[in-house]
């Protein structure tokens, strides 16, 4: 979970949601398009989809890509078990008593918004709903990183 720090910033805006710098824009609604140009480019079958939902009446929704030991997301990759303790430290400094569950999700509700409604509670914007293709934005912001075969981590 992230919370920008920008001043201003609402995912309801779509220039300002446009307009901060990348990390922002996969940290704060976009993380499902990460997620898609991710799988587009490098998935495998052991790439499993994982929401981070929230308990009733709280925020902190999150979609990474990852296997039982690495998980990738705006961070980059992360060791899963490491990523899942500091995703529930964060949220519940943010928000005190956070809870979530860890939910699989099919890989194609990540750019379509009427499969995502299938799932209670997921609602993640299609590319055609930000102010301008987020796809190429996504696939750019990869090329940050080494693919999945290459990564080593402690």
């Amino acid at each position: 979970m992230y919370q920008p720090r920008t001043l201003g910033f609402t995912k309801r805006d779509p220039l300002k949601r446009w307009s901060v710098p990348d990390r922002v824009f996969f940290a704060c609604g976009s993380c499902h398009i990460l997620a898609h140009a991710f799988l587009e480019r490098y998935g495998r079958p052991e790439h499993v989809v994982t929401w981070i939902k929230p308990a009733p009446g709280y925020w902190g929704n999150h979609i990474f890509v990852g296997t039982d030991e690495w998980v990738f997301d705006f961070h980059g990759y992360s060791r899963r078990d490491a990523f899942l303790a500091h995703a529930w430290k964060a949220s519940r400094r943010l928000w005190p008593g956070w809870d979530g569950t860890l939910v699989t999700i099919p890989r194609d509700v990540l750019i379509s918004e009427a499969r995502s409604r299938e799932i209670d509670g997921l609602w993640p914007a299609e590319p055609g709903q930000f102010l301008y293709d987020p796809l190429p934005r996504a696939r750019s912001y990869l090329d940050r990183f080494p693919a999945p075969d290459r990564i080593a981590l402690c």
